[in-house]
């Protein structure tokens, strides 16, 4: 099986983030503070930068929540919504985003969306189809990683720790039992504002 990670921007108070999630606020109030390291002036530092080549060059598939790929609800109706990213999106590969509302997958330049209704494990069935032996990424949001890790599939988990404190909005470790997932870490990288921690799920 390919390689599975999940990678996310997480603030030191546990949440990934912040709250009341709308088009205005697409990562919550606050929650855009969680992607200075690599949206702000520390973006070109060497560490962001492998960080985020990590992230996203050579990737196979991804897999991410309804939520992260947009603020519509319910039923897609006439929506002409293809995402927060333009016409060019950064994954540069299939991306299946998990929903309860079925539509047709959306081609853009270099990445197209399908839209998989039948839960986290078919997603990532799809995805292992087409990464072949190239890794897949966990985008997220929270539901979706959460999800992920639950079904067994998620190999490691890169987070982005920053020293920011939200108070509220989207946690990604709710709902664990103590213990779960059994986490090892394995690697520690610096740069200015933010902590960028590795650990493998321990099987």
């Amino acid at each position: 099986m390919p390689r599975t990670n999940l990678s996310m921007s997480i603030s030191a108070d546990g949440y990934v983030a912040g709250p009341d999630q709308s088009e205005e606020h697409p990562l919550g109030v606050g929650g855009q503070l969680l992607h200075a390291w690599h949206m702000g002036p520390d973006a070109d530092h060497p560490v962001n930068r492998q960080v985020v080549s990590e992230m996203l060059d050579g990737m196979g598939a991804t897999i991410m929540g309804r939520n992260m790929f947009g603020p519509v609800r319910g039923d897609w109706g006439d929506s002409d919504w293809t995402g927060w990213w333009g016409d060019e999106p950064p994954y540069h590969c299939p991306v299946f985003v998990l929903t309860h509302h079925a539509r047709d997958p959306i081609a853009l330049k270099g990445t197209t969306f399908h839209f998989v209704t039948d839960g986290v494990e078919v997603a990532y069935a799809q995805a292992v189809d087409a990464a072949g032996d190239r890794p897949i990424s966990i985008a997220g949001g929270a539901s979706c990683a959460r999800q992920a890790i639950n079904a067994g599939i998620v190999d490691e988990i890169d987070l982005q720790v920053n020293p920011v404190i939200l108070g509220a909005g989207e946690r990604l470790f709710d709902g664990f039992a103590a213990g779960v997932p059994r986490l090892e870490l394995e690697r520690v990288l610096e740069a200015p504002g933010v902590a960028h921690l590795r650990y493998r799920v321990v099987r």
